[in-house]
């Protein structure tokens, strides 16, 4: 979001100065070198409906860039693995009753044609899978996953943005029984790439390792940036830090501001990285939902962007707060217990399949959006003139993704400009 913001401000003729606090560009889009492969530490896809994507894609001349493909959905339960995300294999599923199938099977019919998310955005996701396809359904598909992910928020996470993930993965198809996802060729770093590289061509300058320390202002307006290697004075400032680390970024900022910050609870994530020697399963995504599993789910990124000569790798996500004792685990400890996963899901795959493995950690990974989360949320226009904050929690009701990064970071170039005058410093 940080880059796309520079972008446009420097396309629309503002000096731009981009402070990252990363050794490399990118933010959660970064890549890394995996064993001479060029790979995302935190995977991500692209679906058909992510218009601010394509469009950002086209005015950097990467249109042509996209690639699709056919995925596919796996569910791992009962101790074997269950095709998912069709209507035959929700069907066949032999995990509960006929009518639990069929009334899941209506829920999500229903919220891919949904449009609006007003009415359900003060329910609860289990209150809400609950009311349309029963208890049985919420216990043995849903809890699970909830609770791996989430934890001690598990049964407060807002309905309406569960909707938005269930709403975007399902309109994602080519047919009803064909889904269809996206990956943009050299993965997520071709775009970082473009980005940077239009960026310094206008002018504007990137500094990696230097983190934003304190916004400052005066009289009302901000003045600029104390950053790690010192002042950057800016007539307007966009910050695209976690939430977290607002209000005390922000001194300035009046003391129910600060709490409406203070207030958004986040979770870390742990992201393990596979690259094997074989494919572990024929799916994209498998979702797991087995008691003495500690993971809700592995993604094989290699049935969604091949690798030559059969390897595959495959993601392992931690999700969790950062207050849980597993967050602490040294890499090697969450490695084997995460492998030991994936041969849960495939036994036929051993320890001498392994390549590679990485660990990515982020501490500020996903934000809890509870009922009613629209009203938490501060404007990402601040009482500070120039000021603009928003991170990932401003997307709500939809998840993190580079679509809603491309679509943000422009919406708040464009009203940057409104109270203020060239140069613009983007954070």
């Amino acid at each position: 979001m940080g880059l796309a913001a520079a972008y446009h401000a420097a396309k629309a003729g503002h000096a731009v100065e981009v402070l990252e606090a990363g050794p490399e560009p990118g933010g959660m889009a970064a890549h890394f070198d995996f064993d001479g492969v060029s790979i995302e530490r935190f995977y991500h896809f692209v679906c058909t409906a992510d218009a601010p994507t394509f469009a950002l894609l086209d005015e950097l001349g990467l249109g042509d860039a996209m690639r699709w493909r056919r995925t596919t959905m796996g569910l791992f339960t009962g101790g074997k693995l269950h095709r998912w995300g069709d209507p035959v294999a929700l069907l066949r599923f032999p995990g509960v009753s006929l009518l639990s199938r069929l009334r899941y099977g209506l829920l999500a019919f229903v919220s891919t044609r949904r449009e609006r998310w007003d009415a359900i955005e003060t329910e609860s996701a289990r209150d809400w899978i609950t009311r349309w396809s029963g208890a049985e359904v919420y216990a043995k598909l849903w809890k699970p996953l909830f609770d791996l992910k989430f934890y001690e928020y598990a049964d407060n996470v807002s309905a309406a943005w569960i909707w938005t993930r269930v709403k975007r993965i399902g309109r994602s198809r080519s047919s009803l029984f064909a889904e269809k996802l996206g990956y943009i060729e050299g993965g997520s770093q071709t775009l970082v790439d473009r980005l940077v590289e239009r960026i310094e061509a206008m002018g504007g300058t990137i500094r990696l390792s230097t983190p934003a320390i304190t916004v400052t202002s005066a009289n009302g307006r901000v003045t600029g940036v104390e950053a790690s290697d010192g002042f950057h004075p800016a007539d307007a400032v966009i910050s695209t830090m976690p939430t977290p680390l607002v209000s005390a970024a922000v001194p300035d900022l009046p003391a129910d501001w600060k709490a409406k910050y203070d207030a958004i609870n986040n979770i870390g994530v742990c992201c393990l990285l596979f690259k094997l020697k074989r494919s572990v399963t024929p799916h994209f995504w498998v979702n797991i939902a087995e008691p003495d599993v500690p993971v809700p789910g592995i993604i094989e990124f290699s049935n969604l962007r091949p690798l030559p000569g059969g390897e595959t790798i495959v993601f392992v996500p931690y999700y969790m707060p950062v207050t849980n004792p597993k967050f602490a685990w040294d890499d090697a400890r969450l490695l084997d217990e995460a492998f030991d996963c994936v041969r849960r899901v495939n036994p036929a795959i051993t320890r001498a399949d392994i390549l590679a493995t990485k660990v990515a950690r982020l501490r500020y990974a996903q934000p809890v959006c509870e009922p009613g989360f629209a009203a938490k949320l501060p404007p990402v226009q601040t009482p500070i003139i120039g000021l603009q904050i928003a991170d990932t929690c401003f997307y709500y009701p939809e998840d993190r993704g580079i679509s809603e990064s491309a679509r943000l970071a422009k919406e708040m170039v464009a009203n940057a400009f409104t109270d203020t005058i060239a140069p613009l410093e983007t954070v």
